[in-house]
């Protein structure tokens, strides 16, 4: 019997990926594994030598298993979520047109995500801003999970 795998703790595990990060899904099993490229390039080297801590050696080992498992699936990347293009989407949903307006000129150029935060906590916002993120997130999450014909729940009681 295939598991039921939490929109939840997909979600959690997508909003916590960086460049330097990479999660994956096991679809037999439901585990949920972060792995960095540190970790994941000497996986693929074959190296968890003693340069590494003990607790890093574990997870080149999980590593190792991802990788030459067809069991585990890469999550979403931080590529694939467009964190902007749903900074932008929120920016067009604010029904305000002077606050709407200030975002979107917030969020052009470098320095972006730093001006778009300050203005969304000016404006007083910042939940909205949350509430709009997380629903985004779990779009991309059911449309990975049934791409890939992953059982889910919402509930986090499965």
């Amino acid at each position: 019997m295939q598991v039921i795998v939490s929109i939840k703790d997909v979600m959690d595990e997508m909003d916590i990926l960086s460049d330097e990060h990479s999660a994956f899904l096991n679809r037999i099993t439901g585990e949920l594994v972060t792995l960095s490229r540190e970790e994941l390039s000497a996986a693929e080297e074959n190296d968890a030598g003693d340069r590494y801590p003990a607790w890093q050696q574990e997870m080149i080992i999980k590593a190792r298993e991802v990788l030459e498992s067809d069991d585990f699936l890469a999550l979403p990347s931080k590529f694939d979520i467009h964190e902007y293009n749903i900074m932008e989407d929120f920016c067009f949903s604010v029904k305000d047109d002077g606050i709407r307006d200030g975002l979107l000129h917030k969020i052009r150029g470098q320095g972006a995500f730093r001006r778009f935060r300050d203005g969304i906590r000016l404006n007083g916002i910042e939940e909205d801003w949350y509430s709009f993120r997380q629903e985004a997130l779990e779009r991309i999450a059911i449309e990975w999970l049934e791409a890939n014909q992953i059982p889910y729940a919402k509930d986090k009681t499965l």
